[in-house]
């Protein structure tokens, strides 16, 4: 079995997880744009890739999947997503299983109002948001929110853009100046994440695991604690059922005053999954299992509390 990474970047982790569990059974290849991405010199095998944006970028995978007989194919960029699942039947068509959700789900993940929409349409709590400002002026009049609130581009990841403002003319201005924005409630409580595996099969939730975020940096995960909470857990379960979503995906939830409140999905691995696997949450193993046709059991809880993960600066020297 051979699996393609795709702009792998500097998620060293998550390449040598899957070389991990491909030891004698198949080879971990990973491609990136840039020559200088660490993750690339884990891979078995890699690929320099153009960008892609670039004309043609999808012809190019695809042909790297047929020429080096790839079983299964994820990404782990935001941007990338998106065309991974719009091109699934392609994929499929050469033997090579896109590991993403089906499309209109990941394009709901990467609207942050389509999906405030759709937690508030199916009862469950979210940031409260808006896109138009003179709606959100009114509930300010109201009493219904209040400022400081953040301004956000609609679609936008990495923490990119992100003002906390104070005031109607600090709105006024980040509007003139940008298209797509959305403003939304300054949520002072308790950050949590999520990895949760669904299984490319049976299409249930076969692996979730819950950690508190204790510092986070360029929109990541830098530190973080193990937690179970069966309120969260049974909420997370119900959300991803009812949301549709297929294989990996990172979620990320505020606790305020007891109440959980989902505020962003990623499909795909989420920067702090390391924290997970370390625990025994091996998603790769349950990928890999997947592809070959086998169900996986659901293990959801099985880990240990209290598990601190603590990222820090490493090194690859290209010579």
């Amino acid at each position: 079995m051979n699996i393609l990474i795709l702009s792998c970047g500097t998620r060293n982790k998550i390449v040598q997880y899957f070389k991990r569990e491909l030891v004698g059974k198949g080879l971990v290849m990973a491609t990136d744009c840039s020559d200088l991405a660490p993750a690339l010199y884990d891979a078995d095998k890699h690929f320099i890739v153009p960008r892609m944006d670039d004309d043609g970028y999808i012809d190019v995978i695809l042909s790297i999947c047929k020429e080096n007989n790839i079983n299964a194919i994820l990404s782990l960029i935001d941007p990338e997503l998106s065309l991974l699942a719009k091109h699934k039947d392609d994929f499929l068509n050469i033997g090579t299983v896109p590991i993403i959700s089906d499309f209109d789900v990941v394009e709901m993940c990467f609207d942050k109002y389509k999906m405030y929409e759709f937690l508030v349409d199916n009862g469950f709590q979210g940031v409260r948001s808006y896109i138009d400002k003179d709606t959100f002026y009114r509930d300010v009049d109201a009493g219904v929110i209040s400022y400081p609130v953040f301004v956000k581009p609609v679609k936008g990841s990495a923490s990119i853009n992100i003002n906390k403002v104070s005031s109607k003319e600090e709105i006024e201005l980040l509007f003139s100046r940008f298209d797509h924005l959305m403003i939304q409630e300054f949520v002072d409580g308790t950050e949590f994440g999520a990895d949760v595996y669904i299984d490319m099969i049976s299409n249930e939730p076969v692996a979730l695991f819950t950690k508190q975020k204790i510092k986070m940096r360029a929109g990541e995960t830098d530190k973080s604690v193990s937690v179970k909470d069966e309120k969260l857990i049974d909420l997370i379960k119900t959300f991803v059922k009812k949301a549709g979503f297929k294989g990996i995906i990172d979620i990320d939830i505020f606790k305020v005053n007891g109440e959980y409140y989902i505020s962003e999905v990623n499909p795909r691995f989420g920067g702090g999954y390391p924290h997970a696997y370390e625990c025994g949450v091996n998603v790769p193993k349950m990928i890999i299992n997947n592809i070959n046709g086998i169900e996986n059991v659901d293990q959801i809880g099985i880990y240990n509390e209290g598990v601190y993960m603590m990222k820090y600066n490493e090194i690859k020297i290209l010579k």
